[in-house]
């Protein structure tokens, strides 16, 4: 019998820190629905509210789902005067979740 070939599931973490008007986000693993409550949380913290720029730091993301994306979508356009947003490090599979959800139209996405 051969060896069914699997990709293993990989945790979602989320950790948020700020400094001054920065706030930078780090996520890395899976980031499916299971992590969507948790990512909502963390980005509509009241601390945040007064923050000028975001970066979201991908590099360890191995896979984004939709609703997530839009989590991040909302953080880039909630406001009349929106935090300017740097995606960095985002995977090609990432990047095109990323653009069907419509980020790329007012965030930057950087490799």
């Amino acid at each position: 019998m051969a060896a069914e070939h699997t990709t293993p599931h990989v945790e979602p973490v989320i950790s948020l820190s700020t400094a001054g008007r920065r706030a930078e986000l780090v996520l890395s693993g899976e980031i499916g629905a299971a992590a969507l409550p948790e990512l909502e949380q963390r980005v509509d913290a009241p601390a945040l509210a007064g923050t000028t720029e975001w970066v979201v730091d991908m590099s360890g993301v191995t896979r984004l789902d939709l609703a997530c994306a839009y989590a991040l979508l909302r953080v880039a356009t909630r406001t009349e005067r929106p935090p300017a947003v740097t995606v960095r490090g985002a995977r090609r599979a990432v990047r095109r979740t990323l653009h069907h959800a419509g980020l790329d139209a007012v965030a930057t996405i950087t490799e």
